[in-house]
């Protein structure tokens, strides 16, 4: 970890456990992350082009379609933020600070945009995480107003939706799907989509590496995560670390899976003589 990384890392737990987490700050923290050349000054910057955005917005917008509306109109059509199949090969496409400058990225994260440059114009404004396809919401979450800012903030029909859903788990639309977003949740998403991203790239395991340590920073994350930290320590040559962190996770799982924690306690021991 390079130095600078443990005040990256301790202003990202710190803020993941604020009564208020707030969305871009973590976001922005993440791109911190990925990028060392990213100083607080190219933070500041982000943070101000969000403000900049959300002044453009109009006064006095009334209802929820209407603010779906002014947005579309404002960052899809006048600033071109949009999404487009090869983002999914980009790690840029999931870093907050690089998504508002080449106004391209994955759905989730033109959707944080959406969602924080509404946010500072008062706009009634959430986030909806639907299988495979993240998109925002206006108004109360009941009324299903949707907009999907892959598509340049276009509004989605309940047939549109049906189709994403349908699409993504075969099933219909439930009512749970609909749910606003957790900022914290979103955030372990970005990380997962970061995650993904690496584990097609065997040389990035680096990536892989910080994207699990900042989810394992989060208050709330799956325990699974601390075996899949434990296997990256292996494949980086870190044989001891990652065997430790094995054996620890069998002991967590050891009551529930007894066979699952022998298993990784094998594994444990079959990193453990790598070392000689």
């Amino acid at each position: 970890m390079r130095p600078d990384s443990h005040e990256l890392r301790r202003r990202f737990a710190e803020e993941a456990r604020a009564p208020r987490p707030d969305l871009a700050t973590l976001c922005l923290l993440v791109g911190a992350e990925a990028d060392p050349e990213l100083g607080e000054t190219a933070l500041d910057a982000a943070q101000a082009e969000l403000d900049r955005l959300a002044g453009l917005l109009p006064f006095g917008v009334l209802g929820a379609r209407a603010w779906a509306v002014a947005l579309a109109e404002l960052l899809g059509e006048r600033c071109g933020f949009e999404g487009s199949p090869a983002e999914y090969q980009r790690l840029d496409a999931s870093l907050l600070p690089v998504v508002l400058r080449r106004r391209r990225g994955l759905p989730i994260l033109l959707s944080v945009v959406w969602m924080e440059v509404a946010r500072r114009a008062g706009a009634p404004v959430y986030g909806v995480a639907l299988p495979g396809h993240f998109v925002v919401g206006f108004g109360d979450p009941r009324d299903r107003i949707l907009a999907d800012p892959f598509a340049g903030g276009r509004l989605l029909t309940s047939a549109d939706t049906a189709r994403l859903v349908g699409g993504a788990t075969g099933g219909p639309l439930d009512d749970a799907l609909f749910v606003p977003a957790d900022p914290l949740d979103i955030v372990l998403r970005v990380l997962n989509n970061i995650r993904v991203w690496a584990a097609t790239r065997p040389e990035r395991t680096d990536v892989a590496l910080w994207a699990v340590e900042l989810s394992l920073l989060l208050p709330a994350h799956p325990a699974r995560l601390r075996y899949d930290h434990a296997q990256l320590l292996v494949q980086r040559g870190e044989f001891l670390q990652g065997a430790t962190e094995m054996e620890e996770y069998a002991r967590v799982v050891a009551a529930v899976e007894p066979s699952t924690a022998e298993a990784i306690r094998r594994r444990a021991r079959a990193a453990r003589a790598m070392l000689n």
